[in-house]
């Protein structure tokens, strides 16, 4: 579902934005600095916004709308009656942000806290009664369009068939009913207590963010962690120990050791031991950090490097009274690899010749700003790291190279334009249009190319705002072929405006505002919004339009179009479009495997359409049953023909990256194709188990990207066998070209 619950989602991945409070009482208020920078970002978003509104009582009623969404978005908590009760304040959200005070926002939150205690403990007392699991009944899980529950009662079926449906899940994953209840009951009693560790910071930046994405929907305030927290991303950096932490029950344990970094060189931390207490320096009391929140214990792990960390542990294979270890650990740089640009090598047979495919996969356009900005020479940046794959790749004699932007959501519009200069000569990009509706072009203005030869983008509707920049310029240049599913939609710009130092505050205290302060348009003068990047060769998709990209937002900015850029186009792949099309059609036709995921994309596609899920046993069961038996059955035919044919595409360095499950439409087909549900959340799984489990999401066949690289060794062997034609598709400056 697009709508996520904002809060509710901070929950679960165990990650809300402040440290503990000490509050003796479950009531939550504002405090002074979180008034004073209401004011601030309403100065901003009215004034410097690209699409500046003013904050009046139109925009008053839609932040109301848009808090209440954030808060309870399935309609889940709150009754009619509750939303009524506060509606004189629908109009005066505006006078209560100019008069400093945000009573009302937090007194909503405070009714959601008791709302939450009330369904916790609803679900808690289900869990005591059989449930008959013959009935004919359904549950309607998506509810993002549904009205708000009239009565108690209402609310109370609505919950019972979601705890039926837990239940039943947990069933078909042949759980015992014991260990149903327990499971369930721990589940239940571990969200009413991570609810209750929300404070002040997270319920104002959540009412911040109902007002500026009321304006626009990329358009966020950050308080001062969440803003920490960004500039990570962006940097790939941070100053710790090197070691990514996950809620398990009430401890905090080790999921994953970051390689060189301080944990890893120790040798004394492994995956699954769990973080008791944290000490400062040498000599530091070490404080209990057992129920604390993630982000508060990540907070005091986290330093200035070259300073002292000390850390109580409960090792992975010990049981709750194994003897606990103290470990001193001097925190460092470390890099975020994973998030980092990698490459492979995929071969492929074109009859008597094998085809050499570089592939390089960009998570994010990152970069480290800061140090940029202070001339360190070894800075963090897409662009340089893609630039020196790309060296790598021409060592190894690769005949043509894909760039794969699956998932890329973006980053810096710098590294955009950067990254488009390595694969044409000098020229614009695109174009910016300014609030103030002046348009300028941003340029590669580096002579030459660091890859000149053929060129495939993989994308798909994942793939937004700077990955659409790169892709619509090698599109408009005919510099090389687009492969995969639309795009996105997003042609806006954002800029981040740090609001302390807009106050002037010595110390973070106000957070920052990430602002769309400008659209893009590509050099052909129309732009992604809405209508993204429409691939030249499209592949299946999962159905993800309504529900994922800039067209389901109802206040996305509309399409336009301005006059193109002057520039002049490097190739011409039109020629070689029909002759790659057909032979793509010819290869999937006989490619079972293709056919599995052509299949698989069109289930997510019918799941996607469905709304309801039956709470009968017997149906549920052959529905699992019956998907259990193709997963078999495919199995049996992979065994067949495997033995008959030999793959005409080998991984000489394989190194992928995972996505959440269910994330993306290629993702939820795979799971629907190898995966069985056990009825867990992610968090309810041992940190091994989970590990696991994602290993083996990284290990799953990538159809798409295997019939990228036909599609390119296709292009390849057309161009070596005809070297005018080859003028034609490559750049002018041309790579050089061999007749097989």
């Amino acid at each position: 579902m697009r709508k996520t619950l904002i809060v509710l989602a901070l929950i679960a991945s165990g990650i809300v934005a402040a440290k503990p409070t000490g509050q003796s009482g479950p009531l939550l208020k504002p405090v002074e600095d979180q008034a004073e920078a209401a004011i601030w970002a309403s100065r901003f978003l009215t004034r410097f916004h690209y699409k500046a509104v003013p904050l009046d009582d139109a925009m008053s009623a839609k932040m109301f709308d848009a808090y209440f969404e954030s808060l309870d978005g399935e309609k889940l908590f709150f009754l009619k009656s509750d939303v009524d009760r506060f509606s004189g304040a629908r109009e005066q959200l505006d006078d209560a942000i100019f008069n400093k005070d945000l009573t009302m926002p937090f007194a909503v939150f405070n009714l959601y806290l008791q709302r939450v205690a009330e369904r916790t403990a609803f679900s808690r007392k289900q869990l005591e009664k059989p449930f008959d699991l013959g009935a004919d009944e359904s549950y309607a899980f998506d509810r993002e369009h549904a009205a708000w529950a009239s009565t108690t009662a209402e609310l109370d079926d609505l919950w019972r068939k979601r705890v039926k449906n837990d239940v039943l899940r947990l069933k078909l994953a042949s759980k015992k009913d014991d260990e149903i209840r327990k499971t369930l009951d721990k589940r239940y009693a571990g969200f009413g207590d991570r609810v209750s560790q929300i404070n002040s910071e997270d319920v104002f930046q959540t009412f911040m963010n109902a007002y500026a994405t009321s304006i626009e929907p990329h358009t966020n305030y950050l308080g001062p962690r969440a803003s920490e927290n960004f500039d990570i991303s962006m940097k790939l950096s941070l100053e710790g120990i090197g070691a990514v932490l996950q809620r398990e029950d009430e401890y905090t344990a080790i999921r994953e050791i970051v390689p060189g970094g301080p944990a890893s060189l120790s040798g004394k931390l492994k995956v699954g031991d769990r973080i008791l207490g944290v000490g400062q320096g040498e000599n530091g009391t070490i404080n209990d950090v057992i129920g604390w929140r993630l982000d508060d214990v990540v907070e005091q792990i986290r330093g200035q490097k070259d300073t002292v960390v000390r850390l109580e542990v409960l090792p992975a294979d010990g049981g709750p009274d194994a003897k606990h270890q103290i470990l001193s650990l001097v925190r460092k740089k470390v890099s975020i690899e994973e998030q980092a640009a990698k490459k492979q090598i995929i071969e492929v047979k074109d009859g008597e010749n094998t085809r050499r495919l570089g592939v390089i996969q960009l998570p994010t356009f990152y970069l480290d700003f800061d140090a940029r900005r202070r001339g360190d020479k070894d800075y963090k940046s897409a662009t340089r790291d893609t630039a020196k794959l790309l060296a790598e790749l021409k060592q190894e004699k690769v005949d043509g190279v894909v760039i794969d932007l699956r998932n890329n959501g973006g980053g810096s519009l710098s590294e955009a334009t950067e990254l488009t200069g390595l694969f044409i000569d000098q020229g614009p990009v695109v174009q910016v249009r300014s609030a103030q509706g002046r348009v300028e072009a941003e340029e590669d203005r580096q002579s030459g190319m660091t890859w000149d030869g053929p060129l495939a983008v993989m994308v798909n509707r994942g793939s937004a705002s700077a990955s659409e920049i790169f892709a619509a310029a090698i599109q408009d240049y005919g510099r090389g072929l687009i492969i995969g599913e639309p795009t996105f939609g997003k042609g806006t710009v954002q800029m981040l405006v740090d609001l302390d130092n807009a106050a002037q505050n010595e110390k973070p205290k106000y957070g920052e505002l990430k602002m769309t302060s400008a659209q893009f348009f590509r050099i052909n003068g129309g732009t992604t919004q809405l209508r993204g990047v429409v691939p030249d060769i499209t592949f299946p998709d999962g159905g993800e339009a309504k529900e994922f990209g800039e067209s389901s937002y109802p206040n996305a900015l509309p399409w336009s179009s301005i006059t193109p850029a002057s520039y002049e186009a490097v190739a011409d792949l039109k020629p070689i479009l029909p002759m790659l099309a057909t032979r793509h059609e010819a290869r999937i036709a006989k490619s079972k495997e293709w056919q599995y995921y052509a299949e698989d994309q069109a289930e997510v596609k019918r799941l996607r359409a469905e709304k309801t899920v039956s709470l009968n046993e017997a149906e549920r069961r052959k529905e699992r049953d019956d998907q259990e038996a193709r997963k078999k059955a495919r199995d049996a035919e992979r065994a067949a023909f495997e033995k008959t044919e030999k793959s005409d595409v080998s991984i000489a360095s394989a190194t992928t990256t995972a996505i959440s499950e269910g994330s993306t439409a290629e993702d939820a087909a795979a799971t629907i194709a190898q995966a069985t549900d056990d009825g867990l959340q992610a968090d309810e799984r041992s940190i091994k188990s989970q590990v696991e489990r994602e290993k083996q999401a990284k290990q799953r066949k990538d159809v798409a990207l295997e019939e990228a690289a036909h599609i390119l060794a296709d292009e390849v062997g057309l161009i070596r066998a005809d070297t005018k034609l080859a003028q034609q598709v490559l750049p002018q400056s041309g790579a050089r070209i061999s007749v097989d």
